[in-house]
């Protein structure tokens, strides 16, 4: 199987030009998607968590150099996954998002976070702050619904937004309480990790081992598992446990502080994590983190650092959040695991946009518990930088249940047999040339569609979850689908109809799994114009832009219209960036995506099978909605970045510079020349007083 490779630099982020900091966000932005998708929506995560967490500190590094090319799709904006591949649970809708939490690695990291949420809430050196410091649990993710106390739903977290309904598995978990004590209010969602500890994971796999039995990796996947079994008998039987730790949606206040509400968990009969601490400063939380990590061998069940929380409800309803991750809170990440082994070959696998990633084949060894055998080598200057050879001894490292990273190789080990890599220059799939553009760590296959791996993996992203979501039409079908030449292209999966015949002669297609499959195919022709965009796979387009390109052509008529191999692509490339969040690198991706005309006819012929359904616009029910805010000056009512949230909450779009299409300058002391400007375009001026004035009570 193939997957998209992803483009780590290793140039120092202060000394690298705009270009090259755009075209690798980019590249970090669609792995660390596709990571997040593996590791939480199908349990079948690649690599480890300190590679992962590898990517996003190296994503964060970048944005904090170019804060203006911060992308849409960014992981820090971006919970980021999937629902699992699974059909046979329902879907639920969150009231609240389940979100994502940042992660810090290094003391520095959090002095840093503690200092972000001061300066947010414009707290002086006197104001204090108290945060309290919890176990990361390393489960699953669980939201449980009570009514008037009682047990009526659950879900796990899936993409934040939406996800899967176990409810009838949950009922079946002895340790869970079914009706609450005490006395809480008449809606109340509580949100924890669902776990299985060491004892009863070693004991599950000991039988699953003697009945012939799938062995899992490790106790988060023992969890996952157990948890989705469509017995629900067997979830029962597995001695799942959970740690309850936040709040979902509730009918009434119950508590002003987190300590408070953690309090009222164990009230209402909830296990709650006694490891958990109340800190009054950066020096209490690095302490509290260095005791549990103490702690950490002993502990029954896996944990894989510590998280902390501003403790006010009424400070993190101020922070709020981005869209991966609440402004409040952040994981602080334990170190990686590490062992020794020899690099046997390495192997390249070609991803959806053509990326040619190299990855290692190791010599089995054990790192922490769990035997892994390939590493990832990211691209061909990773390769270079480390010099790692086929043969070499080399460390990995990892931190979970999954690939590792190769730290360094081991060159005082070598004995002359090694081998270096020559990269291929031509797509070991299809044979067509592997082309590397110019400032790019990526070489990508040249043949498009006619390499059966980019065409497997570009409709395999077609079908996913977040994008047709087309049930019962995974990895598998695809790969059958192609090979019996059935589906070539997208608009190929809307005829499967005329196949029904020749279906019915294939292993595992009965009547009713095609007609399911039919089924599922029939309902998404039907879909919103975000979905169909992020759909086709364009490059640098995950899902936020999608929702951006929707906004802004409104229909695919107007996008056809405006996007095709006859129109004037230079204009709408210069329309493009002008659209707030999207680049010039971005915007080169779309264009040359749709003036394609090969890629065109493709879309010509999906749009012909479908309808397309125009995105919903924010609600219009504010001052500033659909209107374009300028920020300037120093602020006094609220920081700089309170503002633009609570700007964006009300649907405004906020840019950092002023142009003909700003509707209004918000000013504050010093407002220099931003406010010269706005003046000379004629544009709407308000300080402070103004801007409050123009919102009411919103």
């Amino acid at each position: 199987m193939t997957k998209p490779a992803f483009s780590l630099g290793t140039d120092d982020p202060a000394k690298m030009d705009s270009g090259s900091a755009a075209t690798e966000l980019a590249a970090l932005a669609a792995e660390i998607a596709r990571h997040d998708k593996l590791y939480h929506g199908q349990d079948a995560p690649e690599i480890s968590d300190a590679d992962y967490d590898r990517l996003v500190a190296r994503n964060r590094a970048i944005e904090a150099a170019f804060p203006l090319l911060v992308r849409p799709d960014s992981p820090s904006r971006r919970v980021g996954t999937d629902l699992p591949a699974q059909g046979q649970f329902g879907k639920i809708r969150h009231a609240r998002p389940m979100l994502s939490l940042s992660n810090g690695f290094s003391d520095d990291d959090i002095e840093d976070f503690v200092t972000r949420v001061r300066k947010f809430l414009s707290l002086s050196d006197a104001d204090p702050a108290q945060f309290v410091a919890e176990p990361k649990i390393d489960g699953l993710s669980l939201s449980l619904r009570y009514e008037n106390g009682k047990l009526v739903q659950a879900a796990t977290r899936g993409d934040g937004a939406e996800g899967e309904d176990v409810t009838a598995n949950v009922m079946q978990i002895a340790s869970l309480p079914k009706q609450l004590s005490g006395s809480p209010p008449a809606i109340f969602e509580v949100r924890g990790e669902m776990y299985m500890d060491r004892h009863d994971f070693l004991a599950l796999n000991t039988a699953q081992e003697t009945n012939g039995k799938k062995i899992f990796a490790n106790p988060r996947n023992a969890a996952a598992g157990s948890l989705r079994q469509k017995d629900a008998s067997i979830t029962g039987k597995r001695n799942l446990k959970f740690f309850a730790y936040s709040m979902g949606e509730t009918s009434a206040p119950i508590a002003g502080t987190h300590w408070g509400f953690l309090a009222a968990l164990r009230d209402f009969g909830f296990s709650v994590n006694d490891l958990s601490h109340r800190c009054d400063d950066v020096a209490d939380l690095l302490a509290t983190y260095q005791m549990i990590g103490r702690q950490r061998v002993d502990l029954p069940y896996d944990i894989d650092g510590v998280v902390y929380k501003i403790d006010r409800h009424d400070y993190q309803q101020r922070l709020g959040q981005v869209a991966r991750a609440p402004r409040w809170a952040m994981a602080h990440k334990f170190p990686a695991e590490q062992a020794e082994t020899v690099i046997d070959a390495i192997d390249i696998q070609v991803g959806r946009t053509g990326a040619l990633t190299p990855v290692a084949r190791l010599a089995p060894i054990s790192v922490g518990g769990v035997i892994v055998s390939k590493a990832t080598l990211h691209n061909e200057d990773e390769i270079a930088r480390k010099d790692i050879r086929i043969g070499d001894r080399v460390i990995i490292q990892r931190a979970g249940d999954v690939i590792p990273q190769i730290v360094r190789a081991l060159s005082d080990a070598r004995t002359g047999n090694e081998t270096v890599f020559d990269f291929p220059e031509s797509c070991p799939v299809c044979h067509a040339a592997a082309i590397r553009p110019e400032g790019e760590a990526v070489r990508r296959c040249s043949g498009g569609l006619n390499c059966a791996a980019q065409l497997f993996e570009g409709l395999k992203h077609f079908v996913a979850r977040d994008a047709f979501d087309i049930e019962g039409l995974g990895a598998r079908q695809i790969e059958q689908f192609i090979d019996l030449g059935w589906v070539q292209t997208p608009a190929d999966i809307f005829q499967l109809g005329d196949k029904s015949a020749a279906m019915a002669a294939l292993d595992g297609y009965g009547d009713l799994s095609i007609k399911k499959l039919l089924s599922a195919i029939a309902v998404r022709r039907e879909i919103g114009l975000e979905r169909f965009i992020y759909a086709l796979g364009i490059r640098q387009v995950g899902q936020a832009t999608a929702r951006l390109l929707a906004l802004h052509y409104g229909s695919v008529e107007a996008m056809m219209a405006a996007l095709n191999p006859d129109a004037n692509l230079d204009a709408a490339h210069q329309a493009l960036v002008e659209i707030d969040q999207i680049g010039a690198a971005m915007a080169n991706d779309v264009t040359a995506f749709f003036g394609n005309p090969d890629l065109y006819q493709l879309i010509v012929d999906l749009v012909a099978e479908l309808t397309i359904l125009p995105p919903e616009r924010p609600a219009e029910n504010s001052a500033i909605s659909g209107k374009t805010i300028v920020f300037t000056g120093t602020l006094t009512r609220m920081s700089r970045a309170e503002a633009k949230a609570k700007a964006e909450s009300l649907g405004a779009k906020v840019s950092g510079t002023v142009s003909a299409k700003t509707d209004f300058l918000i000013t504050g002391a010093d407002a220099g020349s931003k406010a010269r400007k706005a003046a000379d375009l004629g544009i709407t001026v308000l300080d402070e007083d103004g801007y409050s004035a123009l919102l009411g009570n919103q």
